[in-house]
């Protein structure tokens, strides 16, 4: 088979001319397109997770240490981790 971009002779299984580096085939995936911009979607669930656990963070660094709340400690786990679940789901809804 001959490199379709240099001509040169190449083997018919190659993937790639050893003389020009140019691929024999087309490519079966494309990739992302560079630069996205994040989702509105993403950019407001952002805002609410920082309004949501500065003051949580805020509460339970005023506190003498061992002493918070089970309740307030579970209640900022609940929401860092729905927080984390929603943007990978909105990240793999996008692409």
């Amino acid at each position: 088979m001959q490199c379709r971009n240099c001509g040169a002779e190449i083997a018919d299984k190659a993937l790639i001319c050893y003389r020009c580096g140019v691929a024999t085939t087309e490519a079966r995936y494309k990739p992302a397109a560079p630069g996205r911009r994040p989702s509105s979607q993403s950019l407001i669930l952002s805002v609410i997770a920082i309004a949501l656990l500065v003051p949580l963070a805020l509460y339970l660094g005023r506190l003498p240490a061992g002493e918070a709340p089970r309740a307030i400690s579970a209640a900022g786990a609940i929401v860092a981790l729905v927080v984390v679940v929603l943007r990978a789901w909105l990240r793999r809804r996008v692409r």
